[in-house]
């Protein structure tokens, strides 16, 4: 039988790739850890770790295990949490993982009046990409994804529940006002995060051409800098361009392109208590952000 302790030390080590930042992340001693791994080696008969110079490294075996610890310690740390909840809302946790023009938008107001509403309820955040949150929520180790995709995007993984929030429309980011992509088809262009320059490649490409980028940010105020200037030019969400705009440069609406932003589930109905309240306020949040976009 494993170890549940053990299987928390060994995901931590996995994620950090260091004994020491696995005990501090845990708060025990570093003989303590080694000794965790030692423990489990010798229950597994397998080898998990090879040390690499000051740190460590895992091996083929320590690897699996590691990704279905990630799991088992996810769902152990969901089913807590839905335990709580049974005390009702005053009291228990949710866990939430969004991107960040959503995270500085729509979830704040959310949270807030999460807050004022049920004091007792304990909310953590994670600032991170729509497939890095999705895996998160696969593996139990969040409640809610904020997530957003195009069209075109692949389905998300099975089991994954979407609750649409609000439709956010894509801009054109220059130096001068435009008509259409295919204006700045010679011009320079900055690629944002992987779901984004995909998306952007296919709105070219629906246009006969093929963007030339010369830079890649999934940061906002960077890429609106690069734009401000002179050094090329961008697309850019609605949420992002509410949050900061940059002087000198011209916002393009791009007609009929819109990132459909969601919060994401995991398994079947109903919901727990908190993530069903959490799902509620942010709802009225988008609601809120798009009434007034």
């Amino acid at each position: 039988m494993l170890d549940v302790p053990r299987l928390r030390v060994l995901d931590a080590v996995a994620r950090h790739g260091s004994v020491t930042a696995a005990a501090r992340e845990l708060r025990y001693a570093q003989p303590s850890v080694s000794h965790h791994l030692a423990r489990l080696e010798a229950e597994t008969g397998a080898q998990l770790l090879q040390r690499v110079g000051r740190g460590v490294r895992l091996t083929p075996v320590g690897r699996l295990l590691a990704d279905r610890a990630a799991e088992i310690i996810g769902r152990i740390d969901a089913a807590d949490a839905e335990l709580s909840a049974h005390v009702g809302l005053s009291a228990g946790r949710v866990r939430l993982a969004g991107f960040s023009s959503a995270v500085g938008s729509i979830v704040p107001g959310a949270v807030a009046a999460l807050a004022g509403r049920h004091p007792g309820v304990q909310v953590n955040l994670t600032d991170t990409h729509p497939h890095q949150a999705l895996e998160l929520l696969r593996t139990g180790r969040v409640d809610v994804a904020v997530i957003f995709r195009y069209d075109e995007t692949e389905p998300e993984p099975d089991g994954v529940r979407l609750h649409h929030l609000l439709d956010d429309p894509l801009y054109l980011l220059a130096k001068r006002r435009v008509d259409g992509l295919a204006a700045l088809r010679d011009e320079t262009w900055i690629a944002g995060c992987e779901r984004c320059t995909s998306h952007l490649l296919s709105l070219c490409a629906d246009e006969g051409f093929t963007p030339r980028i010369g830079y890649t940010s999934d940061d906002m105020v960077v890429m609106q800098a690069l734009v401000a200037a002179g050094l090329g030019v961008t697309t850019i969400p609605g949420l992002a361009l509410r949050a900061h705009h940059a002087g000198g440069i011209v916002a393009n609406r791009l007609a009929g392109s819109l990132r459909h932003v969601y919060a994401a589930t995991y398994g079947d109905p109903p919901e727990p208590p908190p993530t069903a309240a959490l799902l509620e306020a942010l709802a009225v949040a988008a609601a809120r952000t798009s009434s007034t976009g």
